[in-house]
């Protein structure tokens, strides 16, 4: 049945990650803002943490004359403190921030008023659980003063919350100004990312895990409590993919309204001679930084390789991409090129090796004949001797020999140009690799291998990744690696098979020659458009539309009793 799309006209989207760089949904609210705004303008607003209150934020830019009669007003209000401005990104949507921290004082004030009006239990609440409630209930209470403020009465207002840290903000404007429909999106439960995380099988055994239990036992009650009462009180629930949609109906207990796929924007991709010229420029910088390390001479059509993503060894597949590289440095016949392996994961950096910058300053285009001590990682780490990747490679054997056809370094800084090695931004360097590999055991959406492909680096995910689905239900575009992507079937029980399929894929490609290599980039490419956000945008529309509708319905029925 085709939805009614009434679009909302006003729509707050409320994430901390909005100019908070730290995830996925900053990629997913930063590149969907330019499609949006095309059609609200500034009647998009995005209601973000204030996290640098006394400190400089690049991607915030205050404009104090924005709503400056409803920010004056709110001098009056000794607990509601906000910015105002533009997010540094295409289209420079307006932006709220919030100061949450006054809420603190009234932290048990406000957990009272959730458990009695929506059942939501804080009681064994830990780690960031505060912090995201006050700032969501915070987001919540600036949402009501602005439609008070602007008389928005008989306006269509829809609030948008992402993941269960803004959950309370939207059960809040349900009882202080239930005219505002509410649309609430989980990327990832947190059950299931605990049961994922903990090493539990979450797909075998799903139909027989309760939400509830699973919250005790793993001991995530506070967050998934939350999480829960918002899926069945907004007025419309969605997730980014179907594979989350059955993971969230089963564990929540609630069917999902609306699938909201993460879409992408390639503007920022250079095209023609720039994208060639940065090319070139990544690969120099990769190999050089290898070779200073290493103390080996790469030759020109060495197969850079690489995966990036959140530190979770076992959901984003770290330990499967080590595995596989470390079966191919011991297994050499198949390959016909050199490996050069990256880990573009941000970990407990420390600082950029001393010895690193003094061959890279002082030695120059020196070529290094002898390696560095420890010579598979860029930057120290605090607690080194314990970190999982470190730790990994350590029991494998694996030491970067000579005569190992792979060499796997890890990059465990965020890549935002300022790292002291690299100095360039994780997009800068993702362009000069051949081959890219994200193995996801517990992946809701994949925007790394969607970034990937934007890019023309032909990717390897998983039927587990909410991407890699959308990938297997593509026309003409599902036939593995030489479509663009592979996506190779990962179960609770085939560790072993998934090793020996990555490496085989890296075997595979190895062996192709620059004319199959080009026509595979490009099929990449090819396919990364069918993600743009002018392709996935109406689903958000379908959003809107169910959330106002059901908004219209609660409303009339609540003037009846």
């Amino acid at each position: 049945m085709k939805k009614n799309n009434k679009k909302p006209e006003i729509l707050f989207e409320v994430s901390w990650e909005v100019c908070n760089k730290v995830g996925g949904i900053y990629t997913v609210l930063s590149t969907k803002a330019k499609t949006l705004y095309k059609v609200l303008k500034d009647n998009l607003i995005f209601i973000g943490p204030d996290l640098w209150k006394n400190k400089t934020n690049k991607l915030f830019k205050e404009d104090k004359h924005l709503f400056k009669e409803w920010t004056d007003s709110l001098q009056k209000d000794k607990l509601l403190s906000v910015r105002v401005g533009r997010w540094n990104i295409p289209s420079n949507p307006i932006v709220i921030l919030v100061d949450f921290t006054p809420f603190y004082e009234f932290k048990n004030d406000i957990y009272a008023f959730m458990w009695e009006h929506f059942g939501v239990d804080s009681i064994r609440e830990y780690g960031d659980y505060n912090e995201s409630s006050m700032f969501s209930y915070a987001a919540g209470k600036v949402a009501k003063s602005f439609y008070e403020f602007n008389k928005l009465d008989g306006k269509d207002v829809v609030y948008q919350a992402h993941e269960w840290m803004t959950g309370m903000g939207a059960l809040y404007l349900k009882v202080a100004k239930p005219e505002i429909a509410t649309i609430f999106t989980t990327h990832a439960t947190s059950v299931g990312r605990s049961i994922a995380s903990n090493y539990k099988p979450l797909y075998d055994y799903l139909p027989g895990y309760f939400g509830d239990q699973m919250a005790n036992e793993l001991n995530v009650q506070a967050k998934h409590s939350v999480e829960k009462a918002i899926a069945h009180n907004a007025d419309c629930f969605t997730t980014v993919s179907q594979i989350t949609a059955l993971e969230a109906e089963q564990l929540l207990d609630k069917k999902v309204d609306v699938v909201l796929p993460n879409g992408f924007e390639n503007d920022f991709v250079p095209k023609g001679g720039q994208f060639t010229s940065a090319r070139n420029t990544a690969r120099k910088k990769l190999i050089e930084i290898a070779q200073k390390i290493l103390g080996i001479a790469f030759n020109d059509d060495t197969l850079i390789v690489g995966t990036s993503g959140r530190y979770e060894l076992k959901n984003k597949g770290l330990d499967v991409f080590i595995d596989a590289m470390n079966d191919l440095s011991k297994t050499n016949s198949c390959l016909d090129k050199d490996i050069l392996a990256f880990i573009f994961v941000p970990g407990w950096v420390g600082e950029a090796r001393q010895d690193l910058l003094y061959r890279l300053k002082q030695n120059g285009d020196k070529q290094e004949t002898t390696s560095l001590e420890f010579p598979y990682i860029t930057h120290w780490l605090h607690q080194m001797e314990s970190d999982q990747i470190v730790s990994m490679m350590r029991d494998r054997g694996m030491k970067n020999a000579k005569e190992n056809k792979v060499k796997l370094i890890f990059v465990p800084c965020y890549l935002d140009g300022k790292d002291g090695v690299f100095n360039m931004e994780y997009y800068d360097l993702l362009i000069g690799q051949d081959l890219t590999i994200y193995p996801s055991y517990y992946e809701p959406w994949g925007y790394t291998p969607l970034e990937s492909i934007a890019f023309k680096i032909p990717t390897v995910t998983t039927n587990l990744s909410g991407f890699g689905r959308w990938v297997e239900g593509m026309d003409y575009f599902n036939r593995g690696i030489t479509d663009g992507v592979e996506v190779l079937k990962r179960t609770d029980q085939n560790y072993s098979e998934m090793v020996e399929n990555v490496a085989k894929v890296v075997c595979d490609y190895s062996t192709l020659n620059k004319k199959e290599i080009n026509r595979i980039r490009n099929r990449a490419c090819q396919l990364s458009e069918k993600a743009l956000w002018s392709n996935f945008i109406t689903s958000y529309y379908d959003a809107y539309a169910v959330a106002l509708r059901n908004k219209d319905i609660r409303v009339k029925e609540q003037s009846k009793s």
